[in-house]
């Protein structure tokens, strides 16, 4: 059957080429066993079990020796694919796969940008944002509402100042925009170091993308702490956000 020109398709983009210095691993940290897998696996699994998504992307460093042992069948019979094309930094990885895939993604089909270090990912989050973005022509992202009380550290972070927390929250991934949009956006961002996700150079372009909740579960693991909280996340059973 062809395919009508404006069918909507959603592709997973993980990046994966950090080395992950905070964690003191020695080793890239996508690669970090959690919960017996490593952990980039657990967000690639999430992506391969959702019937959503028409094929994922994996973007890591030109000589990463790794990848291979976390991702050995590759292809469209597997919905999987390496690209080792990755850059010095978050962004010039994502823009190079973006570049890579140019011909092989429809401007108007969306791309899914999740990091390789939140192994909480589950089909029915990415379910959640894909339903709930929609058409959105901004785009949209995985964030949770900031409900502690923030303080904002003063001169050598003795004094402290509180912040109004209304409207606050705190961005997560997958970051999912349209081929087109996404790659103009972090083409065209005038200071790629002021570039901290995805969504921030898309503001920059003058639009809002939209904020879908996502859930604790879905943290990032930056630091050694993280991976005993990441595990316990795994080890439970989330009925509501794993169909």
């Amino acid at each position: 059957m062809t395919e009508a020109p404006n069918t909507v398709r959603y592709f997973a983009l993980i990046p994966a080429a950090g080395v992950g210095a905070r964690m003191e691993a020695g080793s890239p940290k996508q690669y970090l066993p959690i919960a017996g897998k490593p952990m980039l696996r657990h967000a690639l699994e999430a992506f391969l079990a959702s019937p959503l998504i028409a094929h994922t992307y994996i973007v890591v460093s030109a000589d990463d020796g790794q990848i291979d042992g976390v991702v050995p069948e590759q292809g469209a019979d597997h919905g999987v694919t390496v690209l080792r094309c990755g850059g010095a930094t978050r962004m010039e990885t994502i823009l190079n796969a973006l570049q890579a895939l140019h011909g092989s993604i429809a401007a108007h089909d969306q791309v899914l940008v999740h990091d390789a270090a939140r192994p909480g990912l589950t089909p029915a989050l990415i379910g959640k944002l894909i339903t709930e973005v929609g058409a959105h022509p901004a785009g949209g992202l995985l964030a949770l509402p900031v409900v502690d009380t923030v303080k904002r550290a003063g001169a050598g972070s003795v004094s402290a100042q509180t912040v109004p927390r209304d409207g606050l929250w705190l961005a997560q991934t997958p970051q999912m925009f349209n081929y087109a949009l996404l790659h103009r956006a972090l083409s065209q961002a005038p200071d790629p170091h002021a570039i901290t996700d995805d969504a921030s150079a898309v503001e920059a372009l003058g639009l809002a993308p939209r904020l879908v909740e996502g859930h604790p579960r879905n943290l990032k693991v930056t630091l050694p702490r993280d991976i005993h909280t990441a595990e316990l996340y795994l080890s439970h059973s989330w009925p509501i956000l794993e169909s």
